[in-house]
């Protein structure tokens, strides 16, 4: 895969999980909650990878 490909990939995926995190706040109770985990866990592991990627 080239590297553009991976940049765009990458870009896109924080878009979404951004955007999980603010729909997560519209929402109370559990529903909301359990989408902004999700979201806070994409964008971890986004970081995680880039990380361990560029030591």
């Amino acid at each position: 895969m080239s590297t553009a490909a991976k940049i765009t990939i990458n870009i896109i995926a924080f878009i979404i999980f951004l955007g999980m995190i603010i729909i997560g706040q519209k929402y109370i109770g559990i529903q909301g909650l359990c989408v902004m985990l999700a979201g806070l866990t994409g964008l971890l592991t986004q970081l995680f990878l880039y990380n361990r990627k560029n030591k």
